[in-house]
């Protein structure tokens, strides 16, 4: 690549990222999805990349597992599961510290099932109604509900968007990568629970649960069934090493086929702007790695990591949170991605990479979407700032990667 279209193209990945990491701007009022196609169009344009190249650039993979899971959780949408399953925690909690530790048990479980971003989108208006009906203080709730959905995602190749391209790019099984990581997980959510419930033990203390009335959407009994016995396939499918794209996905038309609902109001309820983000922020990347700039910023770096395997899974976890708070875990997946073959045991670091950016996400607000579904969704009944986090985030974060990276290292 000529120097003219280098330049270029480290100036489209630049405006796009200030665009995507910023807030809406008054003179150029995009969100996340209109700033990556932005970037996509702009690097086809000015030449930096051919459209046939953009076309080769999108990891359709992963797109196509995204929109297999999401299928999936509409369908328990729709049959009024995530209604049940929040108020069954309300009911059955008799404390309102059972009820923050049953929060984040369902969170991070069905996170690690389900797409965490999409977990959220679905859980957060009813944990709010919820909570409020019982007269409970919101805070510490809504702080459980986006970190455990950022704890149990890690737990899977399926539970959040930069796993599935982890997943996409390693080629590790989806077996070996939970019995790894799965572990991560459930020391993570334990962690989470003692430092929300240290930080807000006086709120907590004063608080009381009431139970009234359920004012909640209809279950249907049979979909609800179906849905999980799909569910069930679709993850023995993942277990058996079949293609988790392709697998997700017919686990996804399976359940429209049988379901006999409206699939109109199915898709309605998948989200197309993450998908279409994800696909220009493919190209919008692969632009910036042709430069060759990722390489010599890795060849720069390399020596900082270490020889040894341990010293480098440690230095590339470090590296890998502070990356993810500058640059979102996505993109920095995608662009240090290349980076880890050259490492002494691959494998190994695909999975410390997995497990550094998606606990990064708990560091502050803005660390993770599932963060920012949470945080907005609840605006209207919760104000929670950038220090009301991050006074817990930042405790949350440093000890669950301390935790995890040792459990990482000890099972392998």
């Amino acid at each position: 690549m000529d120097p003219q279209r280098e330049i270029l193209a480290i100036v489209i990945f630049a405006i796009t990222y200030a665009l995507i990491s910023g807030r809406r701007l008054k003179i150029l009022p995009l969100n996340r999805p209109a700033a990556a196609l932005l970037g996509t169009v702009l690097m086809v344009a000015t030449g930096v990349m051919t459209p046939e190249r953009a076309y080769r650039a999108v990891d359709y993979d992963t797109l196509v597992l995204l929109l297999g899971m999401m299928l999936i959780a509409a369908y328990l949408f729709l049959a009024g599961f995530f209604d049940w399953a929040a108020d069954w925690v309300l009911r059955v909690a008799r404390t309102p510290e059972r009820l923050l530790l049953y929060l984040i048990l369902t969170s991070g479980i069905l996170s690690a099932l389900l797409v965490n971003d999409t977990v959220c989108l679905m859980l957060t208006p009813l944990v709010v109604t919820v909570i409020a009906r019982g007269k409970l203080p919101l805070p510490p709730y809504l702080l459980a509900l986006a970190m455990s959905a950022n704890l149990g995602s890690v737990a899977t190749l399926v539970g959040n968007p930069q796993n599935m391209i982890i997943g996409s790019l390693s080629q590790i099984s989806f077996t070996r990568f939970s019995l790894s990581l799965a572990p991560v997980a459930a020391a993570g959510l334990a962690i989470q629970y003692g430092v929300l419930r240290f930080g807000f033990r006086r709120l907590l203390a004063a608080a009381r649960i009431e139970t009234p009335a359920a004012d909640r959407r209809p279950m249907d009994r049979r979909l609800i069934a179906l849905a999980f016995a799909v569910l069930g396939l679709v993850f023995a499918g993942f277990v058996a090493g079949l293609n988790l794209a392709w697998t997700a996905l017919a686990g996804g038309a399976l359940i429209m086929v049988l379901a006999r609902r409206d699939t109109h109001e199915v898709l309605k309820l998948v989200d197309w702007h993450l998908l279409v983000f994800f696909a220009a922020l493919f190209v919008v990347v692969e632009g910036l790695n042709s430069t060759g700039l990722p390489d010599q910023i890795y060849g720069g770096l390399h020596p900082l990591f270490g020889q040894t395997v341990r010293t480098q899974a440690w230095n590339l976890a470090w590296f890998s949170v502070l990356g993810s708070n500058i640059f979102s875990n996505v993109p920095f997946v995608l662009v240090a991605g290349k980076w880890i073959p050259n490492f002494a045991n691959p494998e190994l670091m695909w999975k410390v990479m997995a497990l550094a950016t998606t606990l990064a996400g708990n560091l502050t607000i803005l660390g993770s979407v599932a963060n920012i579904i949470v945080v907005e969704s609840a605006r209207g009944h919760c104000e929670v700032g950038f220090w009301d986090y991050a006074k817990y985030g930042i405790p949350v974060t440093l000890l669950t990667t301390v935790a995890g990276m040792a459990i990482l290292l000890w099972i392998g």
